[in-house]
This record gives structure tokens, C-alpha cells and sequence, in this order.
């Protein structure tokens, strides 16, 4: 099979479904009104309630919610189960989950004040159901961060070059922020102004690469520590001074490399190498269900986008209208890069050692073989070697490092925003975003020092999916309480319910398993499902009782319009 055809033809599927099924969902649940004023400006404070240009939201959107997972999963899928099954779920999960859930969670949380989901599940559901999810989803944000941050801080010892761009864009995007905020340049030429220094900071990071005087492991700690302080700057800055402008000026930096990296598969045109379908169970991963769908998350569908969504990206929505556009065009996006990331392992690499030339996928995801990551970069210099030369593999990692670093200083925002809703008026000083930040990045860093996060990384997926189901639950519970179907939403939901479920079910029990028995993640995969099940449950009950009884009056839907 032809890359180039399946790429072609994936892109062309994804566009006519956010142009007919977008519009669809649009106006059949959310009818969006530009005449409500948005949260954006009803609550601008300067700092997190701030309105922004569309295409810099869907710049700061997209960067925040496409870190590593669009990649790592598709690769690890591609190899566990062959490209078949993971390029279906791929392009029919992010339209018919993914999109869906991305753009209903962010006009949900809009009509509320711009609180994220967690926080009004104590209006759709009830205070205890709010109280388990956002208790979760904390101890979730916490846990990407410190992930997030070692996947940063090992990139820079692997790969020095990626200094000087990544943390030259820092005072970069503050400069950016100043202009277009304040001075009020226009933003197309703020936008190549900024696009012509980024090209600089690639030429010198790849001419002066900087690496710590230190053996590898501290190193790595010693990076890790910078990281978090930048992800603690990021967080208590004004929005629109460092995290805005930061995403939106990455987002050319990604958008170059997705355009780069399609544009080398139609030339290069490579067969895919990989088989349609390796088998129904993985002896790495385990049965293709519920695996494939735990294993592809944030390329098909992603609960941590609607922290996104409800945390940052609500707050500084300029019209109800823009929704589409940022929510659920931005999932959209990021299932193209999750295909990119699915063909450039199957196509740019082989499958078997000896197959070809080409370096074997497999011996990628084996112990020091450079893991998703490498193989992702390694075929997608595959791809833009025609054009980009050995310097293709070097810019794919440095987008990818990217990605990570925008999700994180996102995490730490979002985290903030939780613990003070989480905490309430009953202890004030962690309602201060200094102090609330200071504690979300310190609980991170100590993590990330630890190393501990190693083992409870394979939980990520089932975590992931987990608040992605309850997040969908929350909003058919808003969607029937406004008379509207909730078929688009709940039958999504109840599949990844019952998917993650049966997730954490087989990973608790191979846990129990293994010659010596994990009982951490034992521990961890049954408090997840608990939490699952009773949330769950209580949304589904509040479901049918409302539809029973007819409450489909605005007035009673929460609402806060104006």
C-alpha cells in the first residue's frame, strides 16, 4: 500500500469532516450566540480571562493539547497490532470522539464562566461526583507535568542543539506578546518578524549546542529543575505576556513540520512496511481491546484536552462562533499529526531487521533502542530527506520537544486553576496563583526527581481516557438539561467508559501477575476504576432521570449567559 495515497486520502477525510460533521455538531447541540458576551470579556482580568485572536487561540490550543502522545502512541500501536486497526481508530475516533468532545467541552465550560469540567460536574451532577473528579484530575496534571518535564529534560542531554531554540523562545513570545498586546502591531507582520528569529535560534542552536558540564543524570536534573521554573513563570504570567504567545509562535514551528512531513511522503511515496494486522493480541501490549484504544489516546481522543479546553483556552474564546474553529478544528489537526507520526514509523522505517535499509521499528521500542521518540524523528527525517537533508530527523525532534514543552507550561496553568477550585474559600492561601503554582510545580519536580514516574507511566492511557469518558457524560448531563440529543455524546462516552474499564481491569490483573507483583499499579488501576464506575454511574442516573422528567428549559440548564 502506497504511503502517499493513504495520506492524501486522510487528510482529504479529515477536512470534509470538520467542514460537514463540525457544522453539524455546531448547530444540532451547541448553537453557538456571538451575542452572549464570552467569559473572555464579561471577566477580563488581564492575567487568565483575556480575548484573543482566533487563529493565536488555535495556535496556543493546538500546541497545548498535541504534546508526545500524538506520536508515542500511533508508534507503539504500529508495532504492537500493524497500521490497520490503528489508522482506522485514528481517523474515525478523532472525528466521531475526539473533535466531538474537544469543541462540546470547551462551549460547556464558556457558558460557565469559563470553570473547568471537573468543577461544573458539581452543578450537572452533583458535589461528591465533583469532588472525586477533580481530585484526580490534579493528581493527573501533576503527574504530566513531571512526565513531561523529564521527556524535556532528556531531549536536551540527547540532542543539545534543541537548547538554544527552546528556551530562546521564551523571552521571544514575551517580545511577541508585548507587540501585538500592548503596542498593538499587526499580527501578520509580528508574526514573520517572530517566524525569522525562531529560524534563527534553529541555525544557532544547531551551530552552538549547549550541554551541562555534568554526567548524564544530573544533567537531566539539573534541566528538569530549569524546566519547572519556567512552567511556574509560564503559569503566573499574564496569559497573554508568555504562555499565549509562546504556543502560538511554536504552532508555525509544528505546522512547518506536519506541511514538511506530508510533503515528503508525496514525494517519497514509500509502501508501508508494516503489516495491516500483526494479530489480536500483543504479547508487549496485551488483546487489541480495549489496548489499541487505550494505546492511541491523544490522536484519537484525549480527556486531558478538555482541561485544556475548560481551563486556558475558555477563558480567552473572543465568540461562541470561534469554537469550532479552535475546538474541534484543533483535534482535527491533531489526528492529522497522529497519522503523520503512524506513517512515518510504517513507512519511513522497516518492520522486520533485515527487512530493508531502513532501520526495523521494533528494534526501536527494544531496551536502549531509542524508543518512540527516535522512531518517530528517524522516519521523518526519512520523509524530508529529499529536502531537508540530515537536518529532517534534527528538526523532527526539535518540534517535538515542542510539543512537550507547550503541554507542560499549559499542565502547570491548568493545575493552578484546579487546586483553586478544588480548595475553595476554606484555605486562602492557596486560592494566591503564587502559592497555588509554587505547589503543583514543587509535587511535580519532586516526582520527576524521584524517577518514579517510570513505572506508572503505562496508567497514563487508562487515566487519559478515563476523565475523556466522564468529561463526555458531564456534557450530555448540560446537553439534556437544554433539551438537546445526547446520542453524539453519550454513546461515545459509554464506549470509552466501558473501554477504560476493561483496561483497567486487565492491566490490574497483569499487574497481580508478574513474577514479582506490582501492587502500586495493582492499587492504582483499581482506584481508577472505582472512581470511573461511581462517577460515571452518578452521571448517567442524573442523565436519565432529567430526560425522564423533560427538563430541557434553558433557564435550568446553568447557563450563564448575560
Amino acid at each position: 500500500m502506497n504511503s502517499a495515497i493513504i495520506g492524501l486520502g486522510g487528510i482529504v477525510w479529515l477536512y470534509l469532516a470538520y467542514r460537514f460533521y463540525g457544522r453539524f455538531i455546531e448547530r444540532r447541540l451547541m448553537e453557538p450566540d456571538d451575542s452572549a458576551p464570552t467569559p473572555a470579556h464579561r471577566l477580563n482580568d488581564g492575567v487568565d480571562y483575556y480575548p484573543a485572536k482566533p487563529l493565536v487561540l488555535f495556535g496556543h490550543h493546538f500546541s497545548s493539547i498535541a504534546g508526545a502522545g500524538p506520536i508515542v502512541g500511533p508508534v507503539i500501536a504500529a508495532a504492537a497490532f500493524g497500521y490497520g486497526l490503528s489508522l482506522l481508530w485514528i481517523l474515525l475516533g478523532v472525528i466521531v470522539v475526539g473533535a466531538v468532545h474537544d469543541y462540546t467541552a470547551l462551549l460547556v465550560s464558556v457558558r460557565h464562566d469559563g470553570l473547568s469540567i471537573p468543577e461544573i460536574t458539581k452543578k450537572l451532577v452533583g458535589p461528591r461526583a465533583r469532588l472525586l473528579f477533580q481530585v484526580f484530575v490534579w493528581l493527573t496534571l501533576v503527574f504530566v507535568v513531571a512526565v513531561f518535564a523529564i521527556a524535556a529534560a532528556k531531549s536536551f542531554v540527547a540532542d543539545p542543539r534543541i537548547v538554544i531554540p527552546a528556551f530562546g523562545l521564551i523571552p521571544l513570545a514575551m517580545v511577541f506578546g508585548v507587540l501585538v498586546n500592548r503596542l498593538r502591531m499587526p499580527l501578520p507582520l509580528a508574526t514573520i518578524a517572530a517566524l525569522v528569529v525562531l529560524a534563527a535560534l534553529l541555525w544557532a542552536g544547531n551551530a552552538y549546542p549547549v550541554e551541562l558540564p555534568f554526567p548524564a543524570s544530573t544533567a537531566r536534573q539539573v534541566w528538569i529543575g530549569l524546566i519547572m521554573l519556567y512552567g511556574f513563570c509560564a503559569a503566573v504570567l499574564p496569559v497573554w505576556l508568555l504562555l499565549q504567545p509562546r504556543d502560538y509562535i511554536a504552532y508555525w514551528l509544528l505546522a512547518f513540520g506536519m506541511v514538511a512531513g506530508f510533503f515528503g511522503l508525496f514525494v517519497t511515496h514509500l509502501p508501508l512496511k508494516a503489516p495491516f494486522l500483526t494479530g489480536f493480541t500483543s504479547k508487549t501490549q496485551g488483546p487489541l481491546w480495549p489496548m489499541l484504544f487505550i494505546l492511541i489516546a491523544c490522536g484519537a481522543v484525549s480527556g486531558f484536552h478538555s482541561l485544556v479546553a475548560s481551563g486556558t483556552t475558555a477563558k480567552q474564546l473572543d465568540r461562541e462562533s470561534h469554537a469550532r474553529f479552535v475546538g474541534f478544528g484543533g483535534m482535527v489537526t491533531e489526528g492529522a499529526l497522529a497519522l503523520l507520526a503512524l506513517l512515518a514509523v510504517t513507512a519511513g522505517l522497516a518492520y522486520h531487521t533485515g527487512e530493508s535499509s531502513l532501520p526495523a521499528l521494533p528494534s526501536f521500542l527494544e531496551k536502549g533502542g531509542g524508543g518512540p521518540i527516535g522512531a518517530f524523528s528517524t522516519g521523518f527525517g526519512t520523509f524530508t530527506e529529499p529536502f531537508l537533508g540530515a537536518f529532517g530527523a534534527l528538526f523532527g525532534m526539535t518540534m517535538l520537544n515542542a510539543f512537550v514543552l507547550t503541554t507542560l507550561d499549559t499542565s502547570v496553568r491548568l493545575g493552578r486553576f484546579i487546586t483553586v477550585e478544588l480548595v475553595g474559600p476554606r484555605v486562602p492561601l492557596l486560592r494566591n496563583r503564587f502559592v497555588a503554582t509554587a505547589l503543583v510545580a514543587s509535587c511535580a519536580f519532586a516526582l520527576a526527581a524521584t524517577g518514579s514516574e517510570g513505572s506508572l507511566w503505562p496508567m497514563f492511557g487508562a487515566a487519559n481516557q478515563l476523565v475523556a469518558a466522564l468529561t463526555m457524560i458531564v456534557v450530555s448531563a448540560y446537553l439534556v438539561r437544554r433539551g438537546k440529543p445526547t446520542i453524539y455524546t453519550l454513546v461515545p462516552a459509554l464506549f470509552m467508559l466501558l473501554t477504560t474499564c476493561g483496561a483497567l481491569v486487565y492491566k490490574g490483573y497483569a499487574y497481580l501477575a508478574l513474577g514479582s507483583p506490582n501492587y502500586l499499579l495493582a492499587v492504582a488501576a483499581a482506584v481508577l476504576l472505582v472512581l470511573g464506575i461511581y462517577v460515571g454511574f452518578s452521571g448517567v442516573s442524573v442523565i436519565r432521570n432529567r430526560a425522564a422528567h423533560g427538563t430541557s428549559s434553558a433557564s435550568q440548564a446553568g447557563v450563564s449567559r448575560p
